[in-house]
């Protein structure tokens, strides 16, 4: 999820646990919102992975995003840590162990809510290196972000309000029409692969870009990757959308190029891709992650590996586009209305 959600959900559980410990105290207010001040700030320590890059290889970053630090066995000492660097701040306002007791509640959330993404987060560390993506959220929802940030606005204004247990409570209502989305989805999903012949794999529906009413859906076929869009009101309405062969092993060893490091490097981004690997068909020589794209209904993958000459390193590239083009074909499938004309065809 984004920053800002990280930090109004661990404000939220923070809160709520100074509020706990400190009833019927006349400067429970302030201990709320110095705590609160506390979650935020450990609820965006997790995050610090990002950090872990190297000039040297580009592919650092990824190998360590949502990695050790987002481990569920790692939240105790993730909160001591976040509990340490908050004291010299707070330690005139809360005693060290209600501050370790709110970093611990505010930690511990945000890799939780992470694994509610498409991304993949290493909840089972040390454990497995099974990645947690449960498809349920976009990384950016204002819609669940303001239904935390707006209650726990009135609950550090008002000393009786109970304002952040209805927002937490929305939170988690919200989290339950995604799952009941999803399963319509993935419903659809399956019966459009069975009506074109398909033996569907590795079969995922997650949202789109901040709302849950339209959906992409990527499946294995033959060596192929199949996405499709699913408007999911009243009714499921479907948006055919593109297929590109995954990258096989003539392939990569063309891109490779007969080096060894990129060959490495290709294998790793699969392994991070899930093995949802493509070479752009608009961009040739660009190794992309199909999972992820502007329109779901393309495969124009938003992030990839590239090498600009043939001596150069790897290096991973982020595209963000977002013509006028694509924001009106976006909005008209966000609404349920018909395109001006069918965006692909299925293989």
């Amino acid at each position: 999820m984004d920053l800002l959600t990280h930090a109004v959900m661990g404000a939220s559980f923070s809160a709520v646990m100074a509020s706990a410990r400190t009833q019927g105290r006349e400067s429970a207010l302030a201990t709320r919102r110095y705590a609160a001040l506390a979650g935020a700030g450990a609820g965006l320590l997790p995050d610090i992975d990002v950090l872990f890059q190297s000039g040297e290889d580009a592919l650092l970053v990824l190998d360590y995003h949502r990695h050790f630090t987002h481990a569920l066995a790692f939240v105790p000492v993730g909160a001591l840590v976040a509990a340490l660097l908050l004291w010299p701040l707070l330690r005139r306002r809360l005693g060290f162990g209600l501050l370790y007791l709110c970093c611990l509640v505010a930690y511990l959330p945000h890799p939780l809510l992470d694994a509610c993404t498409s991304y993949g987060t290493h909840l089972w560390l040390p454990f497995s290196q099974e990645k947690a993506a449960w498809n349920l959220i976009a990384v950016v929802d204002p819609t669940f972000t303001l239904l935390l940030a707006v209650p726990l606005w009135f609950y550090l204004r008002r000393p009786q309000s109970r304002a952040v247990a209805w927002g937490l409570a929305l939170g988690l209502a919200y989290f339950g029409a995604s799952y009941l989305q999803q399963q319509r989805g993935e419903a659809a999903a399956s019966a459009l692969a069975q009506s074109r012949g398909h033996q569907p794999g590795q079969l995922s529906v997650k949202p789109s870009m901040a709302n849950l009413l339209l959906w992409r859906s990527l499946y294995v076929h033959d060596g192929w990757v199949q996405v499709d869009a699913f408007h999911i009101g009243g009714t499921v309405r479907h948006y055919p959308g593109e297929s590109l062969p995954l990258l096989d092993a003539p392939a990569t060893q063309r891109l490779a190029g007969g080096k060894a490091e990129r060959l490495r490097d290709i294998e790793r981004f699969r392994v991070f891709s899930d093995g949802f690997v493509v070479e752009d068909s608009r961009r040739p020589g660009f190794v992309g992650d199909a999972r992820y794209a502007m329109l779901p209904t393309r495969i124009a993958p938003i992030w990839g590996l590239e090498w600009p000459d043939a001596g150069a390193s790897t290096a991973f590239v982020s595209r963000h586009d977002f013509t006028p083009a694509m924001r009106g074909e976006f909005f008209a499938m966000l609404l349920g209305r018909d395109l001006p004309m069918p965006l692909s065809v299925a293989r």
